[in-house]
């Protein structure tokens, strides 16, 4: 996962020593990277999807109008026109931009909370960088 660092083995293994509000920062830390592996997942999926879906809708450039078409639905192939198809694939480029502005905007607040939080568990432990400033710790 491009930006996220799992907590070194020294925390992993030290896990049953740790004090139960290091223990709770550390569960919420694999927490947040399972979730940003589920969201980078569903953007690759999304961009994928909007990938096939922009080369349809180029494709239909080099199309006679009056062409017969076919869209897949479901299990079936229903005939369709050219208006609509282009409608259809102009409706679900759109939406899947959207989507992949929605997840990227959501990985990025994952990869915020997770900084901060390990930079919390981090401070917690005594070890690490500082961070901004003095703070101190527990």
């Amino acid at each position: 996962m491009r930006g996220f660092n799992s907590p070194g083995p020294e925390v992993m293994g030290m896990q049953g020593n740790l004090p139960p509000e290091a223990q709770e920062k550390l569960e919420e830390l694999q927490d947040l990277q399972e979730t940003a592996q589920q969201v980078a997942a569903q953007k690759q999926e999304a961009e994928t999807q909007l990938t096939e879906s922009q080369t349809a809708l180029e494709e239909l450039d080099d199309i006679e109008g009056d062409t017969k078409m076919y869209r897949q639905l479901g299990e079936l192939l229903v005939e369709t026109d050219y208006d609509e198809a282009e409608d259809d694939l102009e409706e679900k480029v759109s939406s899947l931009e959207v989507r992949v502005d929605t997840l990227e905007k959501q990985e990025e607040r994952v990869q915020e909370q997770f900084e901060e939080l390990q930079e919390e568990l981090q401070q917690m432990l005594g070890g690490g960088p500082g961070g901004m400033g003095g703070a101190g710790g527990a």
